[in-house]
């Protein structure tokens, strides 16, 4: 199951570095002209969960395999790019092949960093964005209206949806707002979604900042963070640079770099979880002497997905999952002690996955 999480933003606003960071490697080319990235790139990153080692620690497991995300560097934007104007159709094509979007806006000055626009106004990088993504979801849906209202007059119920749904998507988009503004009924679910629309995907301020910055941020970041709080998104602050660096060190020399700059964590890690939060995920385990593994649903997610996600054979001859929290199996000692103290569950196949819990699955062959 792959969840990606798309990297966007203006040419020279640091993307392909952060990107670069995120891998640990030099895939992208992070040089300073427009679209230096012509192909997205594809990175997969683990996601930092210190209960994981923990849970591998308790139960002696000889190998301990996170759960990953998979982020996509996609070529720079440009003012234009609904109308094709810079790499815009590629652009906008690899847009919506992602299940989420990272804004990345440049909140930092530097004369030796070529703005695509002249300026450093990462409300207006922002907002160009939006629009751009805004305007190609319009001109797409009025494509659609013809062929559904041919369908329309036929009496056909899926049209009649559809096209109840364009209307709304519409109405939100020509005032100027994205189609995650659009009120959707749990029913109107599947039919949204199949829309596509680019702006309907969960959106993640990135803000990079100078080195100088990285601890608790600049001016410039702080616009940004309040548009996201307004706008009920997140925003992380990181250096793209410092990242970059911190990506090449040993492990050893990590922790007493990142002391010098008041830093607790490595920005990416924030980056990695911020990204993990926004696509609503949610983290299950199981542990035991071969390996301790975490995995990733949804959040709603019932306990035969969850086993589908191991296998599907899984899913289909569930029977049911020998449940623990995190909190019991590291508080009771593991799966005896939990078993001991009555905290194992046996839960069925209407069980909703909770962020944590330890599962072992029974299922028929």
């Amino acid at each position: 199951m792959g969840f990606k999480c798309g990297i966007v933003g203006l040419p020279n606003v640091g993307k392909s570095t952060l990107f670069n960071a995120l891998t640990q490697t030099a895939a992208a080319q992070a040089e300073n002209y427009p679209f230096c990235t012509i192909e997205p790139n594809v990175g997969e990153v683990a996601v930092p969960d210190p209960r994981l080692s923990e849970l591998a620690e308790i139960a002696g497991s000889g190998e301990i395999i996170p759960t990953r995300l998979t982020f996509v560097d996609i070529a720079g934007l440009v003012r234009g790019a609904s109308k094709g104007e810079g790499l815009g159709n590629q652009f906008l094509g690899h847009v919506r092949e992602v299940d989420a979007i990272a804004f990345v806006v440049r909140c930092f000055e530097d004369d030796d960093v070529t703005h695509v626009e002249g300026r450093i106004d990462p409300l207006a990088d922002a907002e160009t964005i939006e629009t751009e993504l805004m305007l190609a979801d319009m001109e797409s849906l009025e494509k659609r209206i013809p062929n559904l209202e041919k369908r329309l007059r036929a009496n056909d119920k899926e049209a009649k949806v559809a096209i109840e749904l364009i209307n709304r998507s519409l109405e939100k988009l020509r005032d100027g707002k994205p189609a995650r503004t659009v009120e959707i009924a749990d029913d109107e679910r599947k039919a949204f979604d199949a829309l596509n629309l680019l702006t309907s995907k969960p959106v993640l301020y990135v803000c990079n900042v100078d080195e100088g910055s990285a601890a608790d941020g600049n001016a410039f970041s702080k616009r940004v963070e309040e548009k996201a709080a307004a706008d009920g998104a997140a925003a992380v602050v990181i250096s793209a640079k410092i990242e970059a660096e911190i990506a090449l060190l040993p492990d050893d020399e990590r922790a007493e770099f990142l002391e010098t700059l008041g830093l607790e964590e490595p920005g990416l890690n924030r980056l990695i979880r911020a990204g993990y939060g926004l696509l609503d995920l949610v983290t299950f385990f199981t542990v035991g002497p071969k390996e301790a593994r975490a995995w990733t649903v949804h959040r709603g997610a019932r306990a035969p997905q969850a086993a589908g996600v191991i296998h599907t054979d899984f899913e289909k001859g569930f029977i049911r999952a020998e449940t623990i929290s995190y909190t019991d199996f590291v508080k009771l000692g593991g799966e005896n002690g939990a078993k001991e103290a009555g905290r194992m569950r046996l839960e069925g196949k209407e069980y909703l996955v909770q962020d944590g819990d330890v599962f072992h699955f029974r299922f028929a062959a």
